[in-house]
């Protein structure tokens, strides 16, 4: 039987694209899943390899659908291999029954860990100038340290922390951990 995968990174992404061609090779149950590929705990990954028997055919789209390191693709594949079960790639024609196609996999997925490094590396680089010009990333502070200073006058005044935060607009966590954070 060949079953299919297919998986994107993000919620706002649609697998539709992939499970079209998925269809169209002939896969009678395709697991679809939105979660990182350099994720290791992906349900529908885990899923789908227990539902593997030998004889079977487990086939995604592309190699960086399955995962992003070379490390973790090889795992895969052995782990599938044990069960008697072939791996076949759509759009890069791999096909593990074959000595051609074990090799083009094994030069696939060394060229799919490349790419990653290369955007982490990319991204990196692009934070790190960022840093220079005064840019920092991430969520912006819920407290100014105005707000900081008058929130700890308050709880002195005898507010609780919930009121604090009702006074601010913000939740009462973020209070709780503003203290918890200014003890330690």
């Amino acid at each position: 039987m060949r079953i299919g995968y297919a998986r994107v990174s993000t919620q706002e992404q649609d697998t539709q694209l992939q499970t079209d061609a998925l269809k169209k090779a002939g896969c009678e149950i395709i697991y679809e899943e939105k979660a990182s590929g350099s994720k290791l705990d992906r349900l529908e990954l885990e899923s789908c390899l227990k539902s593997l028997r030998k004889g079977d055919e487990l086939v995604v789209w592309k190699l960086d659908r399955l995962g992003r390191s070379l490390s973790q693709l090889i795992n895969i594949i052995e782990e599938i291999r044990e069960k008697g079960v072939e791996f076949s790639v759509i759009t890069e024609n791999i096909d593990t029954s074959t000595p051609s196609g074990k090799m083009m996999f094994h030069i696939f997925a060394t060229i799919a860990e490349y790419e990653r490094s290369m955007i982490r590396e990319r991204v990196n680089a692009g934070l790190e100038v960022a840093r220079k010009r005064g840019r920092y990333g991430g969520r912006p502070t819920a407290l100014s340290e105005r707000d900081k200073k008058m929130a700890v006058v308050m709880l002195k005044g005898g507010a609780t922390k919930g009121e604090i935060a009702k006074h601010f607009n913000v939740c009462r966590q973020t209070i709780y951990r503003f203290f918890k954070d200014k003890d330690n």
